[in-house]
């Protein structure tokens, strides 16, 4: 009977999954879902989590008394954004797969009370309802919401709360005798918190009606996450959602960038608790400077790409105006500036020109170690020149040599070029001969022979510095121990992008991110003009330390032509070390943007070796790039939306 019992509950399992279009494989979740004690039955849930079941008892009712009705079951939501409308067809979930969900709950074998933390102060009253309904509207039911008011003025606010909390025995409310500002107040509604983890709840905001399942279901599959965030939309006063931000997943200097991961944050709330909570002194970006202290507790940190909340916009919200709140910049300054002194790697912090809530972390520099730039080149005499003269002419990191390997030049005037740059600088310009057939990888394997240098900088010959400091800001971010290999934005002379961080998947192998945008575009949510990890960067210009080089093995000499910069990379994250592109350092690369390579059957017939080689080897993370997004394209470099 209990053998048939799991049986069917087994088939009832797969039957949801197809219905909820779940692929991932989650066979350890099944294992541990049914290797619990007795499922209860569909009339009388009971959590199958012993270390959860007093607390369920007090908070949460039985599931039949707070799931939703299907009339406050969420339609479809609608968006002016056509893209965006196709896919929120096609991913939001609808009445019916809100009520599948309603029923996986029943057999997750981890029941988590999830407390939702919501500061309160003269909310207006429709914003405020709306946001309390959104919770009371999800399909997880395992959660309580405590809100703290900040000694509204406005009467109606204390009316509203009260009204809710007599409704529903979830809801706790305090309110506050003064007003304390947004790190008190917040303060005071986690005190009131007793669940497993924390979320975030701004006043006017809403929970998508499947946020809270999601982040139950991924923690039954990963009961060790001590953070999780969702990406989000924006929500008018209208109803309808705009502005979809698909997140990358964890990617600390990006975070270094701005506070990307925002909403839907939740955490384990005894970590929240061990770092003080809120700071007073940091409001307006009390949560930015809550994660940067939690994030270097943990590395469980996990993202869900799935828009599970929207931020209201309306004329008070920074949703809508940038500079509303400029305390707010102060604020995250300062929580940024803490955080590099804690970690100790000195820096300055600057704000992003023309972008509010970005900022750029210029390090110091411990020791000015020998820089290698590493050039291979054929022929081609101008265009070495031209490299070669602005390298030497506008550098001002004071320790380089240039290490130029020649792969069998012929023309005359490329000897001459050779010949003035070893005359002009003795000391700093050395050229070695390779005469084998091109391997861009055992060329510049080659030079790293020759090379004395601490830093390894790999360039092509067709690069012109424009940035005199590109050198010291790419030292700066390479002496870091967690950074594997830094990248820069390289343009095409007419100042659109050429490189700008390199996407897995691209194309079916890989892409550059943001190709042909212009110079002046800030990409998709600013990435084009902020410091971003990416999974690769190009070794059109590359460095990375000596060490890290050849603790991975140097550049793959199976892949002669195409992808062994991206190699490289994976080789380095695959270490440990996180790959970073740096907006600040630009150069010309003269590329052209018509060129085929491809164009004999023998360069063709490599080309797909080297993709097949790229594709065995790396499938996992050339399916899901962990700094970009499942939900967007892979046909195009533009960040679009996977429709």
């Amino acid at each position: 009977m209990q053998t048939s019992k799991f049986w069917q509950l087994r088939s009832r399992w797969f039957d949801l999954r197809h219905a909820l279009g779940i692929v991932d494989d989650d066979r350890p979740l099944l294992k541990s879902i049914f290797s619990q004690k007795k499922l209860a039955n569909k009339a009388k849930t009971e959590t199958a989590n012993s270390a959860v079941s007093d607390s369920l008892t007090t908070v949460a009712p039985r599931l039949e008394d707070v799931q939703p009705s299907v009339e406050a079951l969420a339609e479809i939501p609608q968006t002016d954004d056509l893209n965006y409308q196709k896919w929120l067809n096609k991913n939001y979930p609808t009445k019916a797969t809100l009520r599948k969900m309603a029923e996986v709950v029943e057999i997750f074998a981890y029941k988590p009370i999830i407390s939702l933390v919501m500061p309160v102060y003269n909310t207006p009253e429709r914003y405020l309802r709306e946001a309390i309904e959104s919770v009371l509207s999800q399909v997880y039911p395992y959660w309580e919401l405590c809100i703290a008011d900040d000694a509204s003025e406005d009467n109606r606010v204390r009316e509203i709360l009260e009204e809710y909390s007599a409704k529903d025995s979830r809801i706790k409310v305090v309110f506050r005798t003064e007003n304390g500002h947004i790190s008190r107040c917040s303060n005071s509604a986690l005190e009131l918190a007793t669940g497993d983890f924390i979320a975030l709840l701004d006043h006017d905001d809403l929970l998508a009606p499947h946020a809270l399942y999601e982040v139950a279901l991924l923690l039954n599959k990963h009961p060790e996450a001590d953070m999780i965030y969702s990406d989000e939309d924006k929500i008018d006063d209208s109803g309808k959602l705009q502005e979809p931000f698909f997140k990358p997943d964890w990617c600390p200097d990006t975070f270094l960038s701005g506070m990307y991961t925002c909403h839907l944050g939740v955490y384990r709330r005894e970590l929240v608790n061990a770092i003080g909570g809120f700071r007073v002194g940091y409001e307006g970006s009390q949560d930015y400077d809550l994660v940067l202290r939690l994030t270097e507790k943990t590395e469980n940190i996990f993202h869900i790409p799935k828009i599970l909340y929207h931020w209201r916009i309306h004329s008070e919200s920074a949703a809508s105006v940038a500079d509303v709140k400029p305390y707010a910049v102060v604020a995250a300054e300062k929580a940024l500036a803490d955080a590099l002194q804690r970690r100790g790697e000195p820096g300055r912090v600057i704000r992003a020109k023309h972008l509010v809530g970005k900022y750029t972390i210029r390090y110091e520099i411990t020791d000015y170690q020998l820089v290698s730039i590493i050039i291979p080149t054929k022929d081609l005499g101008e265009t070495l020149d031209r490299c070669l003269t602005s390298i030497f002419a506008k550098s001002v990191y004071p320790n380089y040599e240039v290490i130029l390997i020649d792969n069998g030049s012929q023309e005359e005037y490329t000897a001459k070029v050779i010949a003035k740059w070893q005359e002009k600088e003795t000391n700093r310009f050395s050229c070695y001969r390779l005469d084998v057939p091109f391997n861009f990888s055992k060329i510049n394997n080659y030079a790293v022979e020759q090379a004395k240098g601490d830093y390894l900088l790999f360039l092509n010959n067709d690069i012109e510095v424009i940035t005199p400091d590109w050198i010291n800001a790419m030292v700066e971010q390479a002496q870091r121990p967690s950074i594997g290999a830094v990248g820069a934005l390289l343009l095409y002379p007419d100042n659109t992008v050429q490189h700008a961080g390199v996407v897995l998947g691209l194309g079916g192998v890989a892409g550059h991110s943001h190709k042909y945008y212009l110079a002046s575009s800030s990409g998709y949510f600013h990435r084009l003009l902020t410091i971003n990890n990416y999974s690769a960067v190009t070794a059109a210009c590359l460095m990375c330390r000596r060490e890290v080089f050849e603790a991975v093995g140097g550049f793959e000499e199976q892949l002669a032509v195409a992808f062994n910069d991206v190699d490289l990379c994976l080789k380095i994250l695959e270490r440990g070390y996180r790959n970073i592109y740096l907006p600040h350092v630009k150069l010309y690369h003269y590329e052209s943007k018509t060129r085929g390579y491809e164009d004999t059957p023998q360069k063709q017939a490599r080309f797909i070796q080297e993709i097949d080689y790229m594709k065995k080897k790396w499938q996992r993370l050339l399916e899901c790039d962990p700094c970009y997004n499942p939900n967007l394209t892979k046909n195009r470099e533009d960040f679009s939306i996977d429709v």
